[in-house]
């Protein structure tokens, strides 16, 4: 292992943005050598409690990291909020009209919809709950297709084997999906708020680049990136 490597957990939801924030990133801090694995903020953290050798770890969901931080396997000190995840209903169908909101997926041209695994990823969590409140999760079981993560719930609606899915803003907003479908926001009180946080692991508590890399994603670059991604920052109030 090279000593200048920085290795990153993140979170699916950052797919696309942190390519962004690690060329900003390497490009203020040459030599550096950032190598990122995404999935779901659960899995990960099983990953790490059992020694996976991540130096970062940039969860959906602020409870992974303080979850960290309780066993010993994060350093509490380095706990570091960096944005709030927004959900939206989004399908590549002309005839699904999302502005009406989750209830849509009751029509019958939606045969299936999908969200992520809420057993381990925050946005399924958060996709539950909102269909909870909506009265639907229950009515709507049999539509319901569930990816491993959120990047793979996009992708089940991206390829049409599901005809709308419950995703992350930040992906939908990504250039590759330019002009790709139409989406709507759901409320921030439609479901808990998706309080994203980063936290240096004990593997990688003597890794300086960490230490770095924690300072950027608390810098206006960094956050001017997530605010163009779709993200709120931890300080925006709740509308």
């Amino acid at each position: 292992m090279s000593a200048a490597a920085l290795f990153i957990a993140a979170a699916s939801d950052l797919v696309y943005c942190l390519d962004e924030l690690n060329t900003r990133f390497s490009a203020a801090n040459p030599g550096a050598e950032l190598r990122v694995s995404t999935g779901s903020s659960g899995n990960f953290t099983a990953q790490i409690r059992h020694g996976a050798p991540f130096d970062i770890f940039l969860s959906a969901d602020q409870s992974y990291p303080q979850a960290l931080i309780d066993s010993g396997d994060a350093v509490a000190s380095s706990l570091t909020p960096y944005a709030v995840g927004r959900l939206v209903l989004w399908t590549r169908r002309d005839d699904i009209d999302v502005s009406q909101g989750l209830s849509v997926l009751a029509n019958p041209q939606v045969r299936t919809f999908a969200i992520a695994n809420p057993e381990h990823a925050p946005y399924g969590r958060a996709a539950q709950a909102a269909l909870e409140k909506a009265g639907l999760w229950q009515t709507l079981a049999d539509k319901r297709v569930t990816g491993d993560n959120i990047a793979q719930t996009l992708q089940f609606v991206q390829s049409g084997n599901a005809d709308a899915g419950i995703v992350a803003l930040s992906l939908v907003k990504a250039p590759v999906l330019a002009g790709q479908g139409h989406y709507a926001i759901l409320p921030l009180n439609s479901h808990p708020r998706l309080d994203q946080a980063a936290v240096i692991t004990r593997h990688g508590r003597q890794n300086s680049w960490a230490q770095r890399y924690m300072r950027w994603l608390r810098s206006p670059s960094a956050r001017a990136i997530l605010d163009r991604n779709g993200f709120l920052l931890p300080a925006t109030p709740t509308p």
